[in-house]
């Protein structure tokens, strides 16, 4: 079985220069909708330790704060993102880190809940990426992975995400990687 569910964005550079000031900016707002579902979805609860993977401008990590996390790191490869994170988060709750899922800056066993909201499909290495999550998670955490539903063959913008059959591969390999209670649910 390929274990890469395939991406666009695997082999692009990182977000730089003023394009990616751009996008940094336009992240920043209009974006907690994910982050209340992941919480939802996880059951976010007062005293959870929360990583944020690809958090980008640090929302959903700020979003995690006042929904009772005790603490949120957020990691993202981008130092476009980390900055305006920076500049927008005043919560010393909230660490905003520079790293990627197959190497988190983040002690074993840390996290009570680890989650990727629209960000796994950027993923270099998913099997890296999962064995991270494994180490940072203490035993029975929680982690989600969210993506934008997208169609087979879509291009351009509309294929930032993920297809059921890509979303399926997925928990597959988490399964694989020993995870429980794995399943995909498709949500408007």
């Amino acid at each position: 079985m390929d274990t890469q569910a395939p991406n666009h964005h695997r082999h692009f550079g990182l977000f730089e220069g003023a394009s990616g000031m751009a996008a940094a900016l336009s992240f920043a707002v209009g974006r907690e909708g994910v982050a209340e579902f992941a919480a939802d979805l996880v059951g976010l609860e007062p005293g959870d330790v929360v990583v944020d993977i690809g958090c980008g401008p640090g929302n959903a990590a700020r979003y995690a704060v006042r929904r009772g996390a005790e603490r949120v790191i957020g990691v993202d490869p981008a130092d476009v993102m980390l900055r305006v994170g920076g500049w927008m988060t005043h919560d010393r709750r909230v660490a905003l880190v520079k790293g990627s899922a197959e190497a988190l800056p983040v002690d074993d066993a840390t996290a009570t809940v680890v989650w990727s909201l629209s960000t796994v499909h950027h993923w270099r290495d998913l099997d890296a990426g999962l064995r991270e999550v494994e180490r940072v998670l203490v035993p029975g955490g929680r982690f989600v992975a969210v993506e934008a539903s997208t169609a087979p063959g879509a291009t351009g913008h509309a294929s930032h995400g993920w297809t059921d059959d890509q979303a399926e591969r997925f928990a597959g390999l988490c399964r694989g990687h020993g995870f429980t209670g794995v399943r995909t649910e498709r949500r408007t």
